[in-house]
């Protein structure tokens, strides 16, 4: 029995309101699949008309059953079926997904669909649309349902089971009710959360986990900076509570999204939201934008812009790179280990803009930095060449990061992607501004351009992502170009 609830902890309750808690990483999910049953669903009209009158025929049956226009009635279908099978949970990600459970919720679904249909061509009086038709649509659609949600899940969890966009969590406690809700978190494979071990308080209710102990409560600001964390969950028992205050304070200020398992909510938090948990307040601390439909059409952007600068943008940049090669020794692109979202490292590719020697002389010159802070800035770097000087001036040098944006590794907006040795110079609220994939340009570029002071570039960059909107992408590129050009950036 659960100590918090007083249920069984592995009670249906429990799994299904899992879904509720994380249901912000199911919506994308979702609606893609209602697009691909709706595409499914034209397919098999298509089909099925096929099979009854021939691939001559089609047009003129629509035509014959509805002389005025068939296009509303076309479309009208496609978005009917999506929403029919939505209507019976067909999209939701499931803790415990069968194959059993999913074809008898899509035959659900298919027996409303054919209810409805029928009663809609009864009160129409449509008495001369094909049975034999109808006999060969509606088994389809429940076929391509079926099909479809099984391949797609098959699929999503291969990708996740090979680390394709793992978060990884981190869970604060080893009590029984910390280990059952990471079990929960875990089987719940498309969602792509990953526990990568526990924090124990030290305490006589912690227990032995079954996943790793990675060091005690005290030790969190180190776990945090040396391993990958997208989120926290607190799950400590009632005799640590005191702690939580800090606790999430300090995972808010490192940009950590954080869950905290709770009876009663005691203390008003920041900005976050409550979810339900087998009947338990979850309090969620979202750091950072957690606008789905927007994220996704900021990575959209991300893909279609950045495939199509770099295409158009070829010509220009093998003219750059030849320029560099016979300009200074050396190659014309280099790779330098950069941070991106949540601590992940990544190689940013740029042009070369120093001597090859760059690295080795940094430290002669850490004494003429102009930035105050954990960045450095020369204005007449020595290091630079001749034509290094001018493509820092116009940004030029950073184009092939094109790459990877499209990668995902950055985006074509965001805070500036720093160093493994910056970071880890890093205050406790600088590290926020990693909560977000750092980007080529961004409000830094536009607006603190030639700001010496880093607090003041990170303070930018805290303002870009919690103000972040697609809307603001868009209008940071518009403005990049003439700030790049006139050099009018602060």
């Amino acid at each position: 029995m659960s100590p918090v609830t007083g249920r069984p902890p592995h009670s249906a309750a429990a799994v299904e309101q899992l879904d509720a808690m994380i249901r912000r990483y199911g919506l994308a999910f979702r609606l893609m699949l209602a697009l691909i049953d709706g595409v499914a669903a034209l397919g098999v009209g298509w089909l099925a008309l096929v099979v009854r009158f021939g691939s001559g025929s089609v047009a003129a049956d629509f035509q014959f059953a509805f002389p005025d226009d068939p296009r509303p009635v076309i479309l009208a279908y496609a978005v009917f079926w999506p929403l029919v099978l939505w209507s019976q949970g067909l999209n939701r990600l499931r803790a415990r997904w069968t194959a059993r459970g999913e074809i008898i919720d899509v035959l659900r679904a298919t027996a409303i669909f054919v209810a409805v249909i029928l009663s809609l061509l009864f009160l129409f009086k449509l008495p001369d649309v094909s049975r034999s038709l109808l006999l060969t649509l509606f088994p389809g659609l429940a076929v391509s349902a079926i099909v479809t949600r099984v391949v797609l899940r098959r699929i999503q969890v291969f990708l996740r089971d090979r680390g394709r966009n793992t978060r990884f969590m981190l869970i604060l406690g080893t009590t029984p009710v910390s280990q059952t809700f990471a079990d929960l978190v875990e089987s719940h494979h498309a969602l792509g959360l990953r526990v990568i071990g526990h924090l124990t308080t030290g305490s006589d209710d912690d227990a032995d986990p079954t996943r790793p102990i990675l060091g005690r409560l005290e030790d969190i600001e180190e776990i945090l900076h040396t391993n990958v964390v997208d989120e926290v969950a607190i799950c400590l028992p009632f005799s640590q509570w005191s702690r939580i205050d800090d606790l999430a304070r300090l995972c808010e200020e490192e940009g950590k999204i954080v869950r905290i398992p709770m009876h009663v909510l005691e203390r008003t938090l920041t900005s976050g939201r409550v979810e339900e948990f087998e009947g338990v307040p979850i309090y969620s601390l979202l750091s950072g934008p957690d606008r789905i439909l927007s994220l996704l059409a900021k990575r959209a952007l991300d893909v279609v812009g950045g495939t199509v600068l770099a295409i158009l943008l070829t010509p220009a940049m093998l003219l750059i790179a030849a320029l560099i090669v016979r300009d200074s020794p050396g190659p014309a692109v280099f790779r330098q280990r950069r941070v991106g979202l949540h601590g992940r490292t990544f190689d940013v590719h740029k042009f070369r803009t120093m001597n090859l020697d760059a690295e080795e002389r940094l430290a002669e010159l850490v004494d003429r930095n102009e930035i105050n802070g954990n960045a450095f800035k020369m204005t007449n770097d020595p290091r630079v060449t001749r034509l290094g000087g001018w493509l820092r001036r116009t940004s030029l040098d950073e184009l092939p990061q094109l790459w990877n944006v499209v990668r995902g590794e950055m985006s074509l907006v965001g805070p500036r992607p720093p160093l493994p040795s910056e970071v880890s110079g890093y205050d406790i609220w600088h590290r926020r501004r990693l909560s977000m994939k750092p980007g080529m340009t961004g409000l830094w570029q536009i607006r603190a351009r030639r700001e010496p002071d880093f607090d003041r570039w990170v303070e930018t960059d805290l303002e870009y992502i919690d103000g972040w909107s697609f809307w603001l992408d868009l209008k940071i590129i518009a403005q990049t170009i003439p700030a790049v050009v006139g050099r009018t950036g602060r």
